[in-house]
């Protein structure tokens, strides 16, 4: 039961997290197109001041819920190596906590990254992470 209710919590917060970033970059970024750049501006920090007290905790508890189903379902390693399970959620794993670390770091601690500094990126892990979820099971 802990697992289940650790999966809905895990998913509700996915929702969140991935739907600001395809809101993000298929919608607001678009948004420069159309207006002029103080229009712009003011816009997008309207909607940056309600998503930052929302997408941070959410990525945070997408991690801690991750982390515990991953102990729960990742399984024996066998004598001939990782299974293709094992290995595509060790990517997900990996892709996710990328995005948590990227994430704390430059909310909570104010560590701005070096490189890919919008949301392309994290866009294109999210959707990837969605990928392996559904090939995991093939």
């Amino acid at each position: 039961m802990t697992f289940i209710i650790m999966k809905t919590i895990h998913l509700m917060a996915a929702f969140v997290y991935g739907g600001f970033l395809i809101s993000d970059n298929l919608f607001i970024m678009r948004m420069q197109k159309h207006l002029s750049p103080e229009e712009y501006a003011k816009a997008r920090g309207g909607v940056a001041a309600r998503i930052r007290s929302i997408v941070p905790p959410s990525l945070v508890v997408i991690v801690l819920t991750g982390l515990y189903m991953l102990t729960q379902v990742f399984g024996e390693i066998g004598e001939e190596g990782l299974s293709r399970y094992q290995m595509l959620l060790s990517l997900k794993v990996f892709l996710g906590l990328w995005l948590g670390l990227r994430g704390v770091l430059q909310v909570y601690l104010g560590i701005q990254p070096l490189v890919f500094k919008g949301h392309r990126l994290p866009f294109l892990f999210v959707v990837t992470i969605i990928l392996l979820s559904q090939l995991m099971y093939l």
